[in-house]
């Protein structure tokens, strides 16, 4: 088994996503996404709105990125009824999303928001190879990926429900699934890595599954031999 790993830019359009299905080859393949990009920014944005009781600026994000994907939706798959499906899910997760504009706002609820960019996304990129006839099932994040009272990640119970999870999907070429989100155990609730959580989600699947390898694809035309931020006069490997 191998894992492969795929940034918000590589998922960031319709034809992205498409370039994406052309690398995905081999059997019993992870692959990790994360959101589309941009999105995890605006699920932030509308969090920093709901922290400040401004549920009109959080609707206005929220049906601007709803629109946002609407529109991906239509340039990415061929069939009505696939496109209906997505649509369909798409429309559940923005009324979930604004359902948080209603209530009583903390960082719990702010942990919920912002990873819901690669729910969305994981849940497009598997409707698109069933379309194209891949053989291909989603396998949720948040049934397996778990973090311990410390707040790392609980290699004991992920290695055992990873596991499990692909168990009901037997005989699939490819496995979609989350990075970045997980489940946390205190309090019980939706929690993330952190910013270049996904890479740190794939690493630890490898890791748990005795993976082949692990591949972390990059959109970008190079590396810096140091930190850019840090260092002014990095070259570009």
């Amino acid at each position: 088994m191998k894992v492969l790993k795929f940034g918000g830019t590589s998922v960031g359009s319709a034809q992205r996503m498409k370039g994406v299905a052309k690398l995905i080859t081999g059997e019993r393949n992870i692959i990790v996404l994360s959101a589309m990009s941009g999105t995890t920014n605006s699920l932030v944005e509308i969090s920093d709105y709901l922290y400040k009781k401004n549920p009109e600026g959080a609707n206005e994000t929220i049906n601007s990125l709803e629109k946002k994907y609407k529109k991906h939706v239509e340039e990415l798959y061929t069939t009505n009824e696939m496109k209906r499906k997505t649509l369909e899910f798409i429309k559940e997760e923005f009324n979930y999303l604004r359902s948080f504009t209603k209530g009583i706002f903390t960082i719990f609820e702010e942990k919920i928001i912002v990873g819901q960019g690669e729910i969305i996304s994981t849940n497009m990129v598997t409707n698109y190879l069933i379309e194209q006839g891949y053989n291909a099932a989603l396998i949720p994040a948040l049934e397996f990926m778990r973090t311990d009272k410390n707040s790392e990640p609980d290699l004991e119970y992920i290695s055992k429900n990873i596991k499990i999870q692909l168990d009901k999907v037997p005989e699939k070429d490819i496995y979609i699934t989350q990075g970045f989100i997980a489940s946390s155990t205190s309090p019980k609730t939706t929690t993330t890595l952190g910013r270049e959580g996904s890479d740190f989600t794939a690493a630890i699947f490898a890791n748990c599954l005795e993976a082949e390898e692990v591949t972390i694809w990059k959109d970008v035309d190079g590396l810096r031999n140091a930190d850019p931020k840090r260092f002014p006069d990095t070259q570009k490997i």
